[in-house]
């Protein structure tokens, strides 16, 4: 019998969320809960796709100064003068942790253009104006086009951004990996859910190990 949920290794990318500066310094009001420990999964996560040739994407967020793309629930405190993800700031940037190479800085006109800039040989940063990172971006259509059936989850907002992705993603018949090590800001039984859903669950280490045999498959 088919199953339809099995991750396929062969044709898997990873997608970051939310690893940018401002989600890790203390006293941001947009700091992620857990950020510390995830931190570490999500760069071996990084590196091991690297590695492997698979791809990799980063979807960002971005926040106007006034406001105007900005989702509801924060949309006053920016018209009210509070500045993070503020495009070409510091704490916009993914972290350096995650980098290719420290010096390569994100593009904003491109990204709030609606374009992947491309930061390595198969390695995207795209915006995402919403939680979700299908919601009015190119992720779907540069995943159809690479041949991706699975897509492996992780990053700093499991609460609003990962958990909206992860709908998104099945919604779209995507085979959906979430790492639970490398999410911040998650509870166990929120974690589990997705479960329920049919989400794979794995640690960065079954990850890597699973994905370790990609060349083979």
């Amino acid at each position: 019998m088919a199953n339809y949920c099995v991750p396929e290794r062969s044709a898997a990318a990873l997608l970051t969320l939310s690893a940018q500066r401002d989600f890790m310094v203390p006293g941001s009001p947009v700091k992620a809960h857990g950020g510390e420990r995830a931190l570490p999964a999500i760069r071996r996560l990084v590196e091991g796709f690297r590695a492997s040739g698979a791809p990799v994407f980063h979807a960002l967020r971005l926040y106007r100064p006034d406001g105007s793309n900005v989702d509801a629930c924060r949309r006053q405190a920016v018209e009210e003068g509070m500045r993070v993800l503020m495009p070409g700031s510091l704490g916009s940037e993914i972290l350096d942790e995650l980098k290719p190479d420290p010096s390569i800085r994100a593009n904003p006109e491109r990204l709030l253009g609606g374009n992947m800039q491309k930061i390595g040989a198969v390695e995207w940063l795209f915006y995402r104006p919403r939680w979700g990172a299908f919601h009015d971006t190119p992720l779907e259509s540069h995943l159809r086009d690479l041949g991706v059936t699975t897509l492996v989850i992780c990053g700093l907002s499991f609460a609003t951004g990962t958990r909206a992705t992860i709908y998104e993603s099945s919604a779209r018949d995507f085979r959906t990996v979430v790492v639970t090590d490398a999410l911040a800001s998650a509870t166990e039984e929120g974690v589990r859910e997705m479960g329920r859903m049919g989400v794979y669950l794995m640690t960065s280490g079954t990850c890597l190990s699973w994905l370790s045999s990609r060349a083979a498959a």
